[in-house]
């Protein structure tokens, strides 16, 4: 298994990182142990559970870790409509957003399958 800083679908989740903690930072201040600390913590898990299952011995774990980021994908989409919706951020912001998330998520499913097929 490559490195997995070489995957595309770690690299794309941990840009997305970075685009969650700018759009967060203009939370109301009493956010900041409410919505603000769930999405950044739901988002920062994506890529962190690639790179914690790629370290693994067998694909059946890989493959595991992949299911929790991609769950993990869904929560941030989640979160990011209750960001919207709250008024937090604008009904524009979180869209590129949840574009992206979906893709990871394809992405995360796709490596996932050839994962498990790897392990049988």
């Amino acid at each position: 298994m490559q490195r997995f800083t070489e995957l595309k679908v770690w690299q794309r989740a941990h840009a997305l990182v970075l685009k969650v903690y700018a759009l967060t930072r203009d939370f109301p201040s009493e956010e900041r142990f409410g919505l603000t600390a769930q999405l950044r913590r739901a988002m920062v898990s994506v890529p962190s559970n690639i790179a914690e299952g790629s370290k693994r011995q067998h694909p059946a774990d890989f493959a595991h870790f992949l299911d929790m980021s991609e769950a993990s994908a869904a929560e941030v989409e989640y979160l990011c409509m209750v960001s919207r919706d709250s008024g937090y951020a604008s009904a524009e912001a979180p869209k590129p957003l949840s574009s992206e998330i979906d893709d990871i998520s394809r992405m995360l499913h796709a490596l996932r399958t050839k994962v498990q097929q790897g392990a049988e």
